[in-house]
């Protein structure tokens, strides 16, 4: 099994890193995923007997690291659920684009989704994000996202949509056969129980991250 990077845990939600590559929860291929990691963790640091309730209300794509939040119980889940429909779950991503791109901006279209793609259609639902360039270097931009909407490859499309892929990105972008440079490095959002804004960031350290992280 995997070694899981805790950052947070108490009775009613944990925060963990999902290392890229990893499944949120069990597909067709039936690999392992984090779900499944981290309710055989809670069996056994609390000696649960059967079924152990954990709650997935938010994902990464299987390829895209970063931090996700779960929840320990269904009142949690209802209640983190709720804060992510409407918008009250801050979650800002770091990416690394081809071409130079500058500045700051708003990025927003139509996206539909079709089976295991999604493009930019009318006939979609709307989406939206926000941007802002750190670095540019070697014709790829370092860029951090703040998501608005939670689409179905939302970043990697409206990115590459506009001439910006991903870096790494096999999908939308250029085939390099590369890790996709792609990270949810902060989210923050009320706890679903206390009355405090819980706030948490990691920085993406691996390949391509190391020529714009260590020096940003």
């Amino acid at each position: 099994m995997n070694k899981l990077n805790i950052l947070y845990e108490d009775n009613h939600i944990i925060v963990v890193e999902k290392k890229p590559n990893v499944l949120c929860q069990s597909d067709y291929t039936k690999d392992l995923d984090l779900l499944t990691m981290l309710k055989s963790y809670l069996k056994e640091k609390y000696h649960k007997p059967g079924n152990v309730y954990l709650g997935l209300v938010h994902r990464l794509d299987r390829p895209v690291g970063g931090l996700m939040v779960f929840a320990k119980t269904s009142k949690a889940a209802s209640r983190l659920s709720k804060s992510i429909c409407e918008h009250q779950m801050t979650k800002e991503y770091l990416l690394i684009c081809h071409n130079n791109l500058k500045g700051k901006g708003v990025m927003e279209d139509y996206i539909l989704k079709q089976d295991e793609v999604s493009i930019i259609s009318k006939d979609g639902k709307y989406a939206k994000l926000e941007y802002e360039v750190l670095k540019n270097k070697d014709n790829l931009s370092l860029v951090k996202v703040n998501l608005i909407t939670g689409r179905h490859h939302q970043i990697r499309l409206q990115f590459a949509h506009r001439g910006y892929p991903l870096y790494g990105d096999q999908l939308y972008g250029k085939q390099d056969k590369k890790q996709i440079a792609l990270f949810c490095f902060h989210i923050a959002f009320k706890h679903p129980v206390k009355d405090e804004i819980m706030d948490f960031k990691l920085m993406p350290k691996d390949g391509i991250w190391k020529e714009f992280i260590d020096e940003t």
